[in-house]
């Protein structure tokens, strides 16, 4: 309910009833108005400098979707498609009896090269060490058979724990490369990075690229069992 000031000759009276003079709005009750719109501005512009947008101001559709399916934690969101040029980040590969971690540069390691690469929320997890590393150790002849030259698998888990979990797989010796993307900085690229209290995760994905860029991407999103090698040599 707005309070009325009525122009006359006298001093303005608050009204609520309206006739045939002309009417504005209660100079004091502007100035409070204004009052309500500049704390409202400082409030919006102190949330944003320091931690997300207000809920009302977000959007719905910006938000990632998590969901924990079969013991290991999936992610539904944006991710990337076919053209996607794989970015420039450093991997870390660990080494034999705990020599230190070498630096992998991603491009480089790509460069002329047609390449599967597929990444797991963790090493020695039961999802990705029964199902799906095992499909790709298996598919190692296959996939080179179709003109794949490296198969690579990457996870946040540090380079010694992918050094570890490569020898005890089998996978290293299958020819698979474990690499640490410990800054997770890879998974941020793709748009797959998972936050918990514990540490930041990678979600489940594989893809295809050729000389650094993606041509096929194979998506947990829906089912773990579509980032599988079978899956993926179905498609090349």
């Amino acid at each position: 309910q707005v309070w009325l000031t009525k122009l006359q000759g006298e001093r303005p009276k608050k009204s609520l009833i309206s006739v045939s003079h002309t009417w504005v709005i209660d100079p004091t009750w502007k100035k409070n108005m204004n009052r309500c719109v500049a704390l409202l501005i400082f409030y919006i512009s102190i949330t944003s400098a320091f931690s997300s947008p207000p809920s009302f101001l977000r959007s719905s559709s910006s938000k990632p979707v998590v969901s924990i399916r079969g013991g290991s934690t999936e992610l539904k969101m944006s991710e990337i498609s076919a053209g996607f040029k794989l970015p420039d980040v450093t991997l870390k590969e660990g080494q034999a009896n705990y020599e230190k971690p070498v630096d992998v540069n991603l491009s480089d390691l790509l460069k002329g090269k047609k390449v599967a690469i597929f990444g797991v929320p963790g090493a020695f997890t039961p999802g990705c060490s029964k199902s799906h590393l095992p499909s790709f150790i298996t598919a190692q002849e296959e996939l080179k058979a179709k003109g794949v030259d490296l198969t690579i698998c990457v996870a946040t888990n540090d380079a010694y724990v992918m050094e570890a979990w490569g020898s005890s797989s089998g996978g290293a010796e299958a020819g698979i490369r474990f690499l640490s993307d410990a800054n997770a900085e890879l998974a941020r690229a793709l748009n797959l990075v998972i936050e918990s209290p514990v540490m930041v995760r990678c979600g489940r994905f594989s893809l295809i690229a050729e000389d650094g860029v993606v041509t096929n991407y194979f998506s947990a999103a829906e089912n773990s069992s579509n980032t599988w090698a079978p899956n993926v040599l179905s498609s090349l």
